[in-house]
């Protein structure tokens, strides 16, 4: 009987304490943990979407970054953060759908041990190929690879990087047999198709966007549902007739460690919601060939459910293409 009114007794401290915490938040900086490198894409996105948050807040964020293990160090430190509301972790599909098929070992589960707080907007991919490149079409480059297996070559950022996974997908989609070809990184990469010496890469819409701009490559095709007329004028989506229902995007979100004040996720969802509705900053965020998505996906509740079918999604990928860190 004793220990039940313990439990019972610590089980209320922990609501009413939530409850204080919900009430006054926030009353100090935020940090925001980046699992990469500072001046990469995730760390600039994270670092423009924080400046425009914390002016509904009240408060400062800080971005603070945690690179190594292709960002499941920083992922795994923020699942042990104190869940007090003043701690939380910019995710990517990578290490929070991706790397539990990729890791044997993960210190972390991108579901079980995250709240999910807001998506950002979304970052299709695009599918890229020298100037000089025969293939001018999607289908082209399919049926040339159904023709000769194993001969054309796909560039990758990394084993398990994102531009790695969806060649996996498409090659299993378009029912083709590719030989991946990895560096360690994305420049590298990006050099060796400029040069002609790789066939073809996925890259994201707004990071390829100006070696197309700029002559140095073309795109043949975009990983998003739909078109994108104004970034890629001519460009088909892969979803229209090539491979029908065919989507996928490098996405990012903002998660909070297991146990946090539902209040305090809800203050800070409707502060993400207030930025959005800058309309000369999410114009910008379209220009550069970011993806913005229906108010309802950008909900905790809807982020949750996208986090776990990821995780399903990029399992069966992997599994299927045989891809492993460790």
């Amino acid at each position: 009987m004793k220990i039940t009114k313990t439990i019972c007794a610590l089980a209320s401290l922990l609501i009413t304490t939530q409850f204080a915490q919900a009430q006054t938040w926030p009353t100090k900086t935020l940090t925001w943990i980046v699992p990469f490198a500072a001046g990469g894409p995730t760390d600039a996105m994270a670092r423009d979407i924080a400046d425009k948050v914390s002016r509904h807040l009240g408060q400062t964020v800080i971005i603070e970054n945690t690179a190594g293990a292709g960002g499941t160090l920083g992922a795994g430190k923020a699942a042990k953060a104190n869940p007090d509301g003043y701690t939380f972790l910019v995710g990517h599909m990578g290490y929070m759908g991706a790397a539990p098929a990729l890791y044997k070992k993960l210190s972390y589960d991108p579901v079980k041990d995250f709240e999910a707080v807001f998506r950002f907007p979304d970052t299709p991919l695009v599918l890229l190929v020298p100037k000089t490149s025969p293939y001018k079409t999607a289908d082209a480059l399919i049926a040339a690879a159904k023709a000769s297996p194993k001969k054309i070559n796909f560039g990758n950022a990394g084993v398990g990087s994102t531009s790695h996974l969806i060649a996996a997908l498409f090659e299993s989609k378009a029912g083709i047999d590719v030989t991946p070809i990895s560096y360690k990184g994305a420049a590298p990469a990006m050099n060796d198709l400029v040069g002609g010496q790789v066939d073809a890469m996925f890259d994201q819409s707004n990071t390829a966007l100006p070696q197309v701009t700029g002559g140095r490559l073309n795109a043949i095709a975009l990983t998003s549902l739909t078109p994108m007329p104004v970034q890629y004028p001519n460009v088909p989506a892969l979803a229209e007739k090539t491979l029908p229902g065919f989507e996928a995007a490098t996405w990012y979100g903002l998660y909070a460690p297991k146990g946090v004040a539902k209040d305090v996720v809800q203050k800070l969802h409707q502060a993400y919601l207030k930025a959005l509705t800058d309309k000369d900053w999410t114009k910008r965020m379209a220009a550069q060939g970011i993806n913005l998505l229906p108010e309802a996906q950008y909900a905790p509740e809807a982020f949750a459910k996208h986090t776990a079918a990821e995780v399903d999604r990029w399992r069966q990928v992997a599994t299927d293409a045989k891809i492993q860190i460790d």
